[in-house]
């Protein structure tokens, strides 16, 4: 892989029954398996590669509240709330810290958006600081003429590379199985409802199952025909070397996005630049993507034929239980960064702050981001198949809000009160003859 991640040991006995199988061990994943393992529910989390080996271990690490879809924000507070509380449970650190964030802009617009979207937040509990010229320019420290720009004190930043091993830890400490290599090939059904899933080791029975596998979850619903609407957005991002220290947290420009890592190096990613492949999946939903693909989220977007028309987690095609899934072919999807966009962010990154001249790109990676019509997750249980429950589409998000959301499937799963409305996150507000909303803040 080009990422490093913390390595997890399976567990030691293999299940044959349990209350509730997660499949993918991601942040959605393991803090559901986590939060389900708290509550004395059994469970068993399945992941087909590594723990954290896809979007969890490849995000930027930025853990925040500011400029979320107002649907979504009430998760991120409650989500910021467990991060804070999860390094002193597992006895573990996360790399979590409330460094801040630091958003700066040349553009009126921006600080108008900006504005609107605090006034509504504060409603909901959130509260930021909106910046003049002079502070943007205090704040963020090189020569820019800055409009202004927007400062959330209590938002921060985590580790890719520890959070969702960690947390996979904290499950099994408190009883949960976790087992990587090992992917869930389909579901066991009985009188129409889920009574288990057929892994590439063997049954597992258990009564109620939850979809975690970020990108390959639209392709695994399909074989039930289940119209998970997806699209897959592929990302570049870099580590630098050691370098002097130009920002505690994050820092948000027009054409860099960079993480203070607790190495002393940066984690750099150019704001908006991704690729769309040309595949099936791609094309099945393609009109439920039009409002996305017409707004501002999606101009940098480019569209590309290659082999993922084929294969991986967008191709089509249906497999059995007993023989070989797609999730096996590819154990890791693990795709080739995209240079320009590394040399373009570095070259930035030196302009904006001259001190960090000689600082080289350590390792650079990309990682494909599931992503929904409206940009707000499905959290849901599936209406045709009682039992079986979606967490998906988490649009680039997934990493913040991922203890959030743990809580939320496990709140929903057992049947217990939920912190907030799950109606915005069903996922029949994409049923045909649906308006589908534009995307709001990312």
């Amino acid at each position: 892989m080009r990422i490093k991640v913390d390595s997890v040991n399976d567990s030691s006995v293999f299940p044959t029954s349990v209350d509730v199988v997660v499949i993918g061990g991601g942040i959605v994943g393991t803090s559901t398996a986590y939060e389900l393992a708290k509550q004395g529910v059994s469970v068993a989390l399945f992941e087909k590669g590594v723990i954290a080996g896809e979007q969890s271990g490849r995000n930027w690490g930025w853990v925040r509240q500011q400029n979320r879809d107002l649907h979504e924000l009430p998760m991120a507070i409650r989500s910021l709330q467990r991060w804070d509380e999860l390094s002193t449970e597992i006895g573990m650190d996360l790399g979590f810290r409330r460094s801040g964030i630091l958003y700066g802009t040349l553009n009126d617009a921006d600080l108008a958006r900006w504005e609107k979207w605090g006034q509504q937040a504060k409603q909901i509990g959130f509260t930021s600081q909106l910046l003049s010229a002079r502070e943007a320019q205090e704040r963020i420290g090189d020569k820019t003429a800055w409009r202004g720009g927007v400062w959330s004190p209590t938002d921060g930043r985590a580790e890719p590379s520890q959070a969702a091993p960690a947390i996979a830890k904290g499950a099994q400490n408190l009883g949960a199985s976790i087992f990587q290599r090992c992917a869930v090939r389909a579901l066991d059904i009985s009188a129409g409802r889920v009574s288990g899933v057929w892994t590439e080791r063997g049954l597992v029975k258990a009564s109620r199952v939850i979809c975690c596998g970020g990108a390959w979850n639209s392709r695994f619903c399909r074989q039930y025909g289940i119209e998970l609407p997806a699209a897959n957005i592929l990302g570049t991002v870099f580590k630098t070397t050691a370098a002097p220290e130009i920002v505690k947290g994050c820092l948000s420009t027009p054409q860099l996005c960079v993480r203070r890592r607790l190495d002393g190096s940066y984690t750099v990613a150019v704001p908006g630049l991704g690729q769309i492949d040309l595949a099936p999946q791609n094309i099945r939903y393609a009109a439920k993507f039009y409002p996305m693909f017409r707004s501002k989220v999606a101009k940098k977007l480019t569209l590309r034929l290659n082999s993922s028309f084929f294969s991986g987690p967008e191709a089509s095609g249906s497999w059995s239980h007993d023989t070989p899934s797609p999730f096996e072919k590819i154990r890791v999807l693990d795709p080739t960064p995209n240079k320009r966009i590394i040399d373009d962010g570095l070259a930035e990154l030196i302009r904006l702050f001259p001190a960090l001249e000689g600082t080289k790109v350590d390792y650079a990676w990309a990682g494909w981001i599931d992503t929904t019509p409206d940009l707000v997750p499905v959290i849901d249980e599936v209406s045709q198949i009682p039992g079986m429950f979606i967490a998906s589409g988490f649009s680039g998000h997934g990493f913040a809000i991922g203890p959030g959301a743990g809580l939320l499937c496990t709140q929903m799963m057992t049947n217990k009160p939920v912190y907030t409305d799950l109606a915005p996150y069903r996922l029949s507000r994409f049923d045909k003859g649906n308006v589908i909303r534009q995307p709001q803040m990312m």
